[in-house]
């Protein structure tokens, strides 16, 4: 019998799969977009790389990323990302968004979510529907779509998400953190829509009690009996920039209703700062006391400027709502800070997810979209390029706090666990087993990192040797490969 060939081995890594806990050398056929072979003996292919000494592990898997283009998905593919999910936001109508991806062409696999926040902007706030995230960001801290629904409002806000999971979308994406003021019965009713689909939402909650005694309702309450009431799988945001000091008391809430039954997962990534439209109702200057912040907490990415007053606050939110700003919520040099960010990351099955943010490009045009390295003047959120390498860093690495395949499994087999039972695609992910898709990661755990920082947030991450996405490589030798475009989009 002739031994079958391969199109590509990578030869001689230790194998990681998260799955079936297995951790041993091994050698990986890939033919296609599909592993076709795990073997702890040699291989036959067209071409073999020695990746002896490395770690080839499934590539990360990020549900929250709000980094659309090539460009980012270039920077999120030097931290180890194939396939990057925009689900916390989404997108209305969720087909522009997929029609956008493929005209163009990704890097990285893709999806979306559909999108609670802009759907209501069109149902209650007569806004037009579409115009992508940057439309989303514009018009965040925009009262028409804030206030209360009428029923008939109502009815035609659950059609226009009816009709993106229709087309494929990946479960609802919730802002309700946006819209502190809805009624809690209208994302009670949104989560049974979930649930009659048998998709997830995904929700940035709203204020804890803790920090806006008089809000409807608590946020992290909200979301645990949403799960319990109507079945739904709830995923919870980044729940450590929006629990905050409170983190404790919101994973032991989570920890209860699932230990009732409920399902509730989280998500969390190793920041102090989070970003977002500087129109965000939260960030209004009066309110900045309910977390412990001041104006002066806040960067206006577009310029740099650390904002000085609540004056230059209100001027930035009325001639720029959109503008993105970093908000620095916790402080990453006071130890009792990180150790908020720490509990939140490291909560049972916490799943890392990065809020990759769009890039912003300051002191004039935008460049060719396709050109690299980011020529200068393009800003973000050090997260975007450093997410996953920074847990890797700290979190094996420096403190060992996690496991390797522990921290591979949090990147990678729990997210796609989070979408498989709607998405049949994801089955095939998040594993390195035959038959699974070849997104695959081969890098040094030695010497894996984050660059990124606030001062330089583009600075992609190292370590990585290979990254393949659909069995073709996205990164080579450290590099990105510039004319690869494998991205396939995930739908329901």
């Amino acid at each position: 019998m002739t031994a079958k060939t391969h199109d590509l081995v990578l030869a001689g890594a230790r194998v990681l799969d998260p799955e079936t806990g297995h951790d041993a050398v091994a050698n990986v056929g890939v033919t296609a977009a599909t592993i076709t072979a795990v073997s702890p003996g040699p291989l036959e292919g067209r071409e073999t790389l020695d990746v002896s000494g490395l770690v080839l592990a499934p590539g990360w898997i990020d549900l929250h990323s709000h980094s659309h283009t090539v460009a980012g998905h270039r920077l999120q593919a030097l931290d180890g990302v194939t396939t990057a999910l925009d689900l916390e936001a989404g997108v209305a109508p969720v087909g522009e968004a997929y029609d956008a991806a493929a005209a163009e062409g990704r890097p990285l696999n893709y999806g979306f979510s559909a999108s609670w926040a802009q759907a209501r902007m069109t149902a209650v706030g007569g806004l037009p529907l579409g115009g992508g995230l940057a439309a989303g960001l514009s018009h965040l801290g925009n009262p028409a779509w804030q206030r209360a629904a009428t029923p008939r409002q109502l009815d035609a806000l659950f059609e226009l998400i009816r009709a993106d999971l229709a087309a494929g979308a990946l479960g609802i994406g919730m802002l309700v953190g946006y819209a502190p003021r809805v009624a809690p019965e209208e994302y009670l009713a949104v989560a049974g829509l979930a649930a009659e689909a048998g998709v997830p939402t995904y929700t940035h909650a709203r204020d804890l009690v803790e920090q806006t005694p008089d809000t409807p309702i608590d946020g992290a309450t909200e979301v645990a009996q949403a799960a319990a009431a109507t079945g739904a799988h709830m995923h919870y945001c980044h729940v450590n920039s929006t629990s905050l000091r409170q983190v404790d008391r919101v994973l032991a809430l989570i920890e209860r209703v699932r230990a009732e039954g409920a399902r509730v997962s989280t998500e969390a990534y190793p920041y102090g700062a989070g970003m977002t439209g500087i129109g965000a109702t939260f960030l209004a200057a009066e309110l900045l006391g309910r977390r412990g912040i001041r104006p002066d907490s806040i960067v206006y990415a577009p310029t740099g400027e650390r904002v000085a007053d609540a004056a230059r606050l209100g001027e930035l939110r009325a001639t720029d709502p959109g503008g993105l700003a970093i908000v620095h919520f916790l402080d990453e040099d006071v130890p009792a800070d990180v150790a908020v960010i720490d509990r939140a990351l490291l909560g049972e099955d916490t799943v890392i997810g990065s809020d990759a943010m769009p890039l912003t490009w300051t002191g004039g045009e935008r460049p060719d979209a396709m050109a690299w390295p980011l020529p200068p003047g393009a800003v973000t959120h050090p997260r975007t390029a450093g997410t996953f390498s920074k847990v890797l860093r700290r979190y094996v690495r420096e403190t060992g706090r996690l496991s390797l395949i522990e921290a591979v499994r949090r990147c990678s087999l729990l997210p796609a666990r989070v979408l498989e039972e709607s998405v049949p695609a994801m089955r095939r992910k998040g594993r390195v087993q035959t038959g699974c898709d070849a997104d695959l990661v081969v890098f040094s755990p030695g010497v894996v990192s984050d660059q990124a920082t606030y001062a330089d947030s583009t600075r992609p991450s190292t370590g990585y040797a290979h990254v393949l996405v659909g069995g073709r490589h996205v990164v080579r030798d450290g590099e990105p490969v510039l004319d690869a475009l494998p991205g396939r989009a995930i739908r329901r």
